[in-house]
């Protein structure tokens, strides 16, 4: 009877499978065998795309003469580290008694390329070859995954991206960074003054590296505006609370020149002539002129994808993407949470009917014990497959990342930063079988002669879904302009001021001029730079927002971490890893004018994010692969030929000497 192969990427998910087969394992070198079955896995990537030099010797030296690096076919080699495991797994293969392959690599692009490689490299043919697309590492789905594996030609497309992927990042690293470096290396490492360094570029990397260079320059760019506000100290029986002066319809200063915004002057000397204008009023009393009373709704956030987690572990742990994602592909591992490679929010309709095994799975963490009974208790995830937070359409690979309700003991023997993260997604997840956070807000204008005070205050009146999310305490909001938004207040405060009525007479105890001035664009951190590389070059720090705005950002879910990782390992950025911000170095930034003044579309977060989007189109079947590397070949050549062909190393120089003032000893100079 021929026996089952089956191929996992990592040596701990062979285990996993083997485990969840049942079979009496006996252990070999590089695999487990049974009567039935034979397990064996990669260690990551066991084969890769040779360097220049393999196809001839020439392209060993780096000249203008050998660019563009075209080549009709492709060559690949086996990681001489990596050999003895593929030539196990090879073997493997190629045994008479094995009858079917299945593949269980990792279920996304990078894992159907590893597989697509080993294969290829082996030569495998005559042998039926299945896919095993698994969502987490239990048991139940292992088994499931198994049974329900298709025919491996139908992810034949998905492939064919990952096959382009892996070319395009290919001949854009070695044709650009070796044109840049002949063009310019030399006048980079002499200004530095030290030793040779080639110019690296990528088609993520460096698009990436343009942000955070553009956001640096913003704030050395920016001038702060300083602007004066007026307050009207009011109060109301005995509760004081403050007004805000506007120079709306009706004031003696609507429209004027003097004013920075409606809400304050340019120069203290026109507040100050304000107040005084106002202390001078006979009754220092101010009249209810509008009292609006509204309901405010804040629903549950979707679901956790990789890069929501990445941005709020960066926010709240102050932890890197990187490092992210190595503790929760290690929850994964431990069957924890579900794939989290993954760029979905929401459930799969499947999943959500039988979403109660990973509720009543969380009541044996204590955390989140009492939340997840009170779920069951009220069979409040019933109707979650026809809510927002089910949706097939948003979902290409994965759904979300959410706790699978297993292996709970393992947390004991895991790092207490993952047992954070952990909480974190379960928090979130069983937020979704809450109800909304509703909140009570009050607006209120007052009046004294023509000028009229803005007052917003709210308070938490159903808690809702904070109960397990958390109620961080509120503050007042301003934007760049000083403008208070609105008050938390208490639910007495709140009662007293809904007594009052249009007309009510409220005493004015006083005047306070507030300074402020404007703010210059935030520095990103390491996760609102993971969410502005998904939404394309748009940082949208908005959740509500974020989850509307659907497309192919810069890199993928998968990527992103160790773009970020890279960028800071050849010290073109800087992390500070107590704050998670980021900057450029000196290098980076010469690297970034470099390109502007060479391949400026290198730079584009939305044609970078077209490239992404375009090997999506491969996956689906849209585009062709041949359609697809026509548009590729072309832009290298194009762009490669052109940097021969400039001279433009003087101006250069200016560019480096106006960054260079920002920099001393390799150490930025921060502006105050």
């Amino acid at each position: 009877m021929p026996k089952s192969l089956y191929i996992a990427e990592k040596p701990s998910v062979a285990q996993e499978f083997a485990k969840a087969l049942k079979e009496q394992m006996a252990r070999h070198d590089g695999y487990l065998e049974s009567e039935k079955s034979v397990v064996t896995w990669c260690v990551g990537h066991l084969v890769t795309m040779s360097y220049p030099e393999k196809y001839d010797e020439k392209f060993k030296k780096w000249a203008f003469e050998t660019l563009p690096f075209l080549p009709e076919t492709f060559k690949y080699e086996v990681i001489p580290s990596v050999k003895k495991q593929y030539d196990i797994v090879r073997g493997l293969l190629h045994r008479e008694d094995v009858g079917t392959i299945y593949v269980c690599t990792d279920s996304g692009r990078e894992g159907e390329y590893i597989y697509r490689l080993v294969a290829m490299m082996a030569g495998v043919k005559g042998k039926a070859q299945k896919r095993v697309w698994i969502d987490s590492q239990t048991e139940e789905e292992i088994l499931r995954g198994i049974r329900e594996a298709k025919d491996l030609g139908e992810y034949d497309h998905l492939a064919d991206s990952a096959y382009l992927r892996a070319k395009e990042d290919y001949l854009m690293g070695i044709n650009f960074s070796r044109a840049l470096s002949l063009k310019y290396s030399y006048s980079v490492t002499n200004y530095l003054g030290g030793k040779y360094q080639a110019i690296s570029v990528g088609r993520v990397m460096t698009c990436v590296l343009g942000m955070v260079v553009r956001r640096e320059r913003e704030i050395r760019n920016f001038v702060k505006t300083p602007f004066y506000r007026v307050l009207a100290h009011q109060q109301f029986q005995e509760h004081k609370f403050d007004g805000e002066w506007r120079a709306v319809e009706g004031s003696a200063y609507y429209q004027s020149p003097l004013l920075y915004k409606e809400n304050g002057f340019k120069e203290k000397k026109n507040a100050e002539a304000l107040v005084q204008k106002l202390a001078q009023t006979e009754s220092q009393e101010s009249v209810v002129e509008k009292l609006e009373k509204k309901k405010e709704t804040k629903n549950p956030p979707l679901l956790y994808n990789l890069a929501e987690l990445q941005n709020d572990c960066s926010r709240m742990f102050k932890i890197s993407p990187d490092q992210t994602l190595s503790i929760v592909q290690e929850l994964y591992e431990k069957k924890l949470v579900t794939y989290p490679r993954t760029d979905a929010r929401v459930l799969s309709s499947a999943v959500a009917k039988e979403i109660r095994k990973n509720i009543s799975g969380l009541r044996q963490y204590s955390p989140a014990a009492a939340f997840a009974g009170e779920v069951l208790e009220k069979g409040s995830y019933q109707g979650i497959g026809k809510s927002r937070y089910t949706n097939d359409k948003q979902i290409t690979d994965h759904y979300a990342i959410i706790p699978t309700g297993q292996g709970i003991s393992g947390l004991a023997r895991m790092s207490e930063l993952s047992g954070k993260v952990y909480d974190a997604v379960v928090r979130r997840f069983l937020s979704i079988f809450y109800p909304p956070a509703i909140y009570q807000k009050i607006s209120l204008v007052t009046r004294m002669g023509a000028e009229r005070f803005f007052s917003s205050f709210r308070v938490l009146s159903e808690e809702g879904y904070l109960k397990v999310a958390g109620n961080p305490t509120a503050k007042k909001k301003e934007d760049t302009s000083g403008r208070e938004e609105e008050v938390s207040c208490d639910q007495e405060f709140l009662a007293a001021l809904s007594r009052l009525k249009k007309g009510s007479v409220l005493a004015v105890e006083g005047y306070e001029i507030k300074e402020g001035e404007t703010s210059p664009p935030k520095r990103y951190t390491s996760g609102s730079m993971i969410l502005a590389m998904e939404n394309a070059g748009q940082l949208i720090e908005d959740e509500e927002l974020r989850s509307q705005i659907k497309g192919s950002g810069i890199g993928t879910s998968a990527t992103r971490a160790e773009i970020l990782k890279k960028l800071c390992h050849i010290k073109y950025l800087s992390l500070n890893n107590k704050t998670q911000v980021i900057t450029p170095t000196q290098m980076g930034e010469m690297v970034y004018d470099v390109v502007y003044a060479s391949i400026r579309p290198l730079l584009n977060p939305e044609l970078t994010a077209s490239w992404e989007k375009g090997l999506t189109y491969v996956a689906e079947g849209s585009i062709t692969p041949k359609e697809y590397m026509g548009k590729l070949e072309h832009f290298v050549s194009r762009h490669t030929l052109n940097v021969r062909q400039l001279k433009n190393q003087t101006a250069l120089k200016g560019c480096f000497d106006a960054a260079a003032v920002y920099y001393k000893s390799g150490k930025k100079k921060e502006k105050p």
